[in-house]
Order: C-alpha cells, then structure tokens, then sequence
C-alpha cells in the first residue's frame, strides 16, 4: 500500500498541494483527476520522488520516502515502473532495446536473461516481433505498448502513469485502459494514473482522487461518481452532456 498523510508542495511561497491525503492499495487501478492547475500532476511528481514536498509523509509498504538513504531509494527506484505522457521511448534506440535500458541499469542479469524478460514483456503488451522497429516506426498507439512494456520489465510492484491516453483515438486509448488494469489485476501492482480521459476514469477508474485547488475535494470509485452530490465533482466530470444523461439514467433506474 502506500500512504500519503497531509501532503504540502508549494512552488516560490505559492501553494500547490494543501495537505492532501489518501491511500492506493495493490491490484486497483487509481486515477487522479482535476482541471489544470488543480495540482493532480505535482501530485505524482511526488508520489514518484520528482518533487520533494516541504512537509506530509509519503509511505511505501511501511517505508517512509523521505526517511530512506541513498541504498535504499535506488532500491526503491527498482520497484517503480513509469509511463510517460509522451512516452519517452529514445528515438535512436530499438524497441528492444528501449525495454532493455531499465534492465541494464538496475538488473544484475547475463544478456540472456535480460533477452528473455524482454520477449515476455513484448508479448505480454501484443507486440511480439517488434524487437528490432524504432519508435518511428510504429504507430502511437504501439509506443504507448512499449512504453508500458518497458515500465513492468523490472516487475514493479508500483507503476505510475501520466496521461497514457494523450494523443491517441478512443479505440486505442481503451486498448491501453484495458492492457494497464488487466496488468494492475494480474500482477497485483499499486497502478496511479494522472488522466484528463473521462472514458478511461469511468471505465477503469475503482477508486478516484479529485483534486481542487490543491485540495482533495471528492474521492471514490467509478460506481460513486454517479450518485455523489458533491457540486465540483459534478460540474467537473458532468460538463458533457454525454456523461450528464448517463449520470441522469443510472439515478433514475436506482430510484
């Protein structure tokens, strides 16, 4: 599990996140949400150690992230699998070898072994034979399969994604909703997403931060959302006329 407790981060005297606090726990798939500048990506900066926050407690399993040593952040750095809004994936590299940079970095394996772990990966994300394209090659959607592919090469037992939706079409980015929570279930990892996708936080979202202002204002899962009376999260994920009919279905079939 990892635990948050009255997270603060401020930028220049300028708060950003104002005690914020919540819990993740392992095999659900999590998502924070909020319009820009609401904080949700400061949020899993420092879920993810990028930002410091100036005061709160980040825990991981029991294992305080501003109390560890230098041995012992890199060996939590080994447990955490990301996905990068862009994906990230290095241009010049193979998708092989992209997948295997993580590998070569943290893993004491021979070639083979590392070979191996990166063909399981590959098939697991249903890009087998993709090992010598680059990523130019391939479509965004595919990018996004190797990025996710090379966040769970090391078997991590938290991953964290930013916006994996971004630029893709609907069918592909339920494509990539499905694979993340199906890898979520299947491996029991601790899966936070960063997401402006709506279709994604109704479809996968089981539990859901909803950041305001720097504030924790709503939580729940994907059932909840319909029946909450909570005014912003309302106004915020029902400003569709789409979502608003179908918020207005469920409640009259539940009356």
């Amino acid at each position: 599990m990892i635990e948050v407790i009255d997270l603060y981060k401020e930028f220049k005297g300028v708060p950003v996140l104002k005690g914020v606090s919540t819990t993740f726990e392992k095999g659900v798939t999590s998502m924070i949400i909020g319009q820009s500048g609401s904080g949700k990506t400061v949020f899993l900066k420092c879920l993810v150690g990028l930002h410091i926050p100036e005061r709160g407690i980040i825990s991981f399993d029991g294992r305080k992230h501003t109390e560890l040593d230098i041995t012992e952040h890199r060996l939590l750095r080994q447990e955490i699998g990301m996905v990068f809004q862009g994906g990230a994936l290095y241009d010049s590299l193979t998708v092989e070898e992209n997948i295997m940079f993580p590998l070569k970095m943290f893993a004491d394996q021979s070639i083979s072994e590392r070979m191996d772990r990166v063909n399981f990966v590959l098939k697991r994300v249903n890009l087998e034979n993709a090992n010598k394209k680059f990523p130019a090659e391939l479509s965004g959607g595919m990018q996004k399969r190797v990025s996710i592919a090379r966040a769970i090469v090391m078997n991590p037992k938290y991953l964290f994604c930013d916006e994996p939706n971004s630029g893709l079409d609907p069918n592909t980015a339920t494509v990539i909703d499905n694979l993340i929570k199906e890898i979520t279930e299947e491996y029991q990892i601790i899966t936070v997403i960063n997401s402006h996708d709506m279709n994604s936080v109704m479809e996968i979202g089981e539990k859901i931060i909803f950041l305001k202002d720097g504030v924790k204002e709503w939580e729940g899962s994907n059932k909840e959302i319909f029946k909450t009376e909570n005014e912003a999260i309302v106004n915020f994920v029902y400003s569709s006329n789409l979502f608003r009919k179908v918020r207005e279905a469920y409640l009259k079939e539940t009356k």
